[in-house]
């Protein structure tokens, strides 16, 4: 079975939600650096694909810039 790119979206905004919860310090995960940078790697791979129609990018862009600033 396929993934469609609905569903790479909402696991994308998964990415979006977790890493927006690490850098406002609400989401208690043991190791937030390491998870937003493997998010952030995730959001930016995602961003990349080819098969998006008219999913908005906007929150993935900033999830993704919100993340590579979290602890510089």
């Amino acid at each position: 079975m396929s993934t469609t790119p609905a569903q790479h979206y909402a696991y994308a905004l998964d990415s979006v939600n977790l890493i927006n919860a690490i850098v406002a310090d609400d989401s208690g995960y043991y190791e937030p650096a390491n998870c937003v940078e493997r998010n952030v790697q995730h959001l930016q791979l995602m961003v990349g694909k080819d098969f998006w129609t008219t999913e908005d990018m906007a929150p993935l862009n900033v999830a993704i810039a919100a993340g590579l600033s979290y602890g510089s």
